[in-house]
């Protein structure tokens, strides 16, 4: 096997590094992606090697700006409306993929609508705008496993095998809502960092939820996903000696291994410390990890997906 690249010191270089059909991982405001150039197969095809993530999984296309998302994705009035409101920031639009655009099939899984996003973190478009071109990029982790939150979670979970545009902590710490928009219906695919509700507020109507059984048009369906190696036991009020113990608000008090998501009880500081904190008690040797309720309002709703989706048995 070759050795891996060095991690990029600039922008400059990592851009370079996609251009010549590399991997990159790259801080986003969400997690961090592990990127490729999403015009090139066999750059993306790295991307699922490397994961080992299944095929069947389409991957988002990260965009420097509208200008460029629209030269790839099919955008009505209403996708348009709702990329101005909230990008760049945590939300993905599905939208139909014009043909001929120049993707890879690989990034759609061969679906006709592709998953497109402007990131907010700035180091990330400026790379992607020297690239000239999006950047498929899913977690950087392998597949199913905790998402990354910094550049050294990256170089743990591939053992220094990918390079690493460090581009500090992740200010959101939960991937990206997504909708899928079809002429006038908006259906959240994935709930996200950017909570439902105010999407809702700005298009004055509630939004479809997917089905639970729905066909995988998106990343972050998967039934079994963001896992860590522990086991996890979800509205646990009460955890046992022997377990860890991921805890939400004040006054929490446990013999074991303990993190607080956030002691105030703010759901926008416990999606930011959820991966890095399941990832600190997974490694503190407990056999389970139990986690207290966390609320299912704004944030919340994206927060209990990710714990659902960990806890789910795994094939």
């Amino acid at each position: 096997m070759k050795p891996a690249p060095a991690d990029p010191r600039t922008i400059e270089d990592a851009a370079a590094l996609l251009q010549r059909g590399q991997l990159c991982a790259f801080a986003t405001e969400t997690v961090y992606g592990l990127g490729a150039d999403a015009t090139n197969s066999d750059a993306v095809l790295k991307i699922y090697e490397t994961k080992g993530r299944p095929r069947f999984n389409p991957l988002i296309s990260h965009c420097a700006d509208m200008e460029m998302a629209g030269r790839f994705g099919d955008f009505s009035p209403l996708a348009r409306s709702l990329a101005d409101a909230f990008w760049p920031g945590p939300l993905t639009l599905v939208v139909p993929v014009k043909p001929g655009a120049g993707l890879s099939d690989l990034v759609t899984a061969g679906l006709d609508t592709v998953g497109l996003r402007v990131p907010a973190h700035p180091m990330a478009r400026e790379m992607i705008a020297a690239l000239g071109r999006p950047v498929a990029a899913p977690s950087a982790n392998p597949s199913g496993k905790l998402s990354p939150t910094t550049a050294d979670h990256v170089r743990t979970a591939f053992a220094g095998a990918v390079p690493v545009l460090d581009g500090g902590p992740c200010q959101r710490g939960l991937e990206s809502t997504i909708l899928a928009v079809t002429d006038e219906a908006v259906t959240q695919l994935r709930a996200g960092a950017l909570a439902r509700e105010e999407i809702e507020a700005f298009l004055g109507r509630p939004i479809a939820l997917a089905t639970p059984n729905a066909a995988i048009t998106a990343p972050g369906m998967l039934k079994s996903h963001y896992a860590p190696n522990a086991p996890l036991r979800l509205e646990v009020a009460a955890p046992e000696p022997s377990e860890a113990y991921l805890a939400f608000g004040p006054g929490t008090a446990h013999a074991g291994p303990l993190l607080n998501l956030s002691e105030t009880g703010d759901l926008r500081e416990a999606a930011r410390n959820l991966f890095s904190h399941l990832a600190r008690l997974d490694a503190s040797g407990a056999k389970s990890i139990a986690v207290a309720p966390i609320p299912q309002a704004g944030l919340g709703e994206a927060i209990n997906d990710r714990l659902e989706r960990a806890a789910a048995p795994r094939g």
